[in-house]
């Protein structure tokens, strides 16, 4: 044990070593997504009492404990084998052990696994402790500053296929009030963003990077700007993505409201230009607000349809 980890243990110990950590329990442990800093004493002092590690993949579990000075069977836990490798949790459990289970970033079972292993656990009839900490979806929901939002929910990553993925956005862009979480890989976040611009232009969007790492950014504009802004620095389309789809602006339910004037102006523009310019040129002449005249072009176009 190297002089590091040991003071982290002593602090660990100090902290949190007068709280129970009952056997038999599995215990869920919420890790570092980019900065090792965020890993909490609470975690450490839980790994350190454990008897064995579950873990999404070794080679990260195993190097977490390295970090810390610590030594523990590990037990390979993933997707493909969670409730084969959820009975060998059990046997422990069974034997009075506690374990700890971590997956590869951030919080278990949110859009990693964990979700099974704790239903085959409490289903066994063992506890289940977990230890709050990191998560990128709560970290990037902090920082949108989404003030328009009643609540939030958690999307995960968007089907592969496009067909899919269009009508799985469209799900999620209708819950108007929340602001709504989605993870992406680098790979595809140029065809998300496109997508977005298309289907919501006028809503905010918090796109956060490489949440806690060296190179964090975090950006918000409306979704119709950020094909542009991504395009610009090819560094901005890498890394892991968090994006923040922020609640549609509270305002009238019906384009009723709007003046008739906004209204003459904007079926005039919209029978003879795409919709967004439309939309931006009526803006400009009436000064109604754009998300309105927005949702009344598109029935417009529509023909009138919801």
């Amino acid at each position: 044990m190297n002089i590091d980890a040991s003071l982290l243990l002593q602090a660990a110990q100090a902290a949190a070593g007068g709280q129970q950590y009952p056997a038999a329990t599995l215990y869920l442990v919420a890790t570092p997504i980019g900065n090792l800093a965020d890993l909490s004493l609470r975690a450490i002092q839980a790994l350190s009492l454990a008897d064995a590690l579950a873990c999404e993949d070794t080679r990260q579990g195993g190097g977490l404990l390295r970090h810390l000075g610590l030594h523990k069977p590990l037990i390979a836990l993933h997707q493909h084998n969670e409730r084969e490798a959820s009975a060998a949790v059990i046997a422990r459990l069974a034997a009075g052990e506690r374990v700890a289970y971590a997956s590869d970033a951030g919080t278990p079972a949110i859009s990693d696994p964990g979700a099974v292993l704790v239903q085959e656990v409490v289903s066994a009839g063992y506890r289940v402790l977990p230890l709050p900490g990191p998560s990128s979806a709560v970290t990037a929901l902090s920082v949108a500053g989404d003030t328009a939002a009643t609540g939030f929910a958690f999307a995960g990553f968007m089907p592969t296929k496009a067909g899919e993925r269009r009508m799985a956005l469209q799900a999620v862009l209708a819950a108007e009030r929340q602001s709504q979480v989605v993870f992406e890989a680098p790979h595809r976040i140029v065809d998300l963003i496109a997508l977005l611009a298309e289907l919501a232009p006028m809503r905010s969007v918090t796109v956060c990077r490489e949440l806690t790492k060296q190179f964090e950014s975090i950006h918000t504009a409306e979704a119709a700007a950020l094909p542009a802004w991504l395009a610009a620095d090819a560094q901005r389309q890498r890394g892991e993505f968090v994006l923040v789809l922020h609640a549609a602006a509270p305002q009238a339910a019906a384009e009723d409201d709007l003046p008739a004037e906004a209204l003459r102006v904007l079926a005039l523009l919209v029978a003879a230009l795409p919709l967004k310019q439309a939309v931006a040129l009526a803006a400009q002449i009436s000064g109604a607000p754009r998300n309105r005249l927005y949702d009344a072009g598109l029935k417009l176009k529509n023909g009138g349809d919801e």
